[in-house]
């Protein structure tokens, strides 16, 4: 997600099955400063991780680096086809309830990131039969 004229930016990450959320702010989104937020988000499921699924920006041409920290296979959605990336678009529009566009993330602390990721986390989902994604998310940790 950007922010709003220069606002920074923040990196979300989905896990498909269980919708646990991980979010960090980017300072920038130059290409080394996006692979090492997403090597530290998923560094502490590093054994669960498998297959990483990007989106098509040069935010992510570091994507060779991620693959390796995370010995994961590293995988790029199609250029102009956001249906294959709904879950991640889904998870970006619950965010919008607590970042509207134009919100300058540079801002933002990291301890107000993981408040709403922990809300996010605790929130019941119908696609989940009502559970939330921290009851079906139970991470081995590295």
């Amino acid at each position: 997600m950007l922010g709003g004229q220069g606002g920074g930016a923040l990196l979300t990450v989905v896990e498909r099955k269980s919708r646990w959320t991980c979010m960090a702010r980017l300072s920038s989104k130059q290409s080394e400063v996006v692979a090492e937020a997403l090597i530290n988000l998923l560094r502490p499921y590093k054994k669960q991780v498998k297959i990483v699924t990007l989106d098509n920006g040069n935010e992510f041409a570091q994507h060779v680096n991620v693959s390796k920290a995370l010995q994961a296979s590293v995988y790029f959605a199609h250029p102009y086809c956001a249906w294959q990336r709904g879950l991640s678009e889904n998870t970006n529009g619950l965010l919008r309830q607590y970042f509207p566009k134009g919100t300058n993330f540079k801002i933002i602390r990291q301890a107000k990131l993981d408040q709403i990721q922990k809300r996010l986390n605790q929130r019941p989902r119908k696609g989940l039969e009502f559970l939330t994604p921290q009851q079906i998310f139970q991470p081995e940790r590295s």
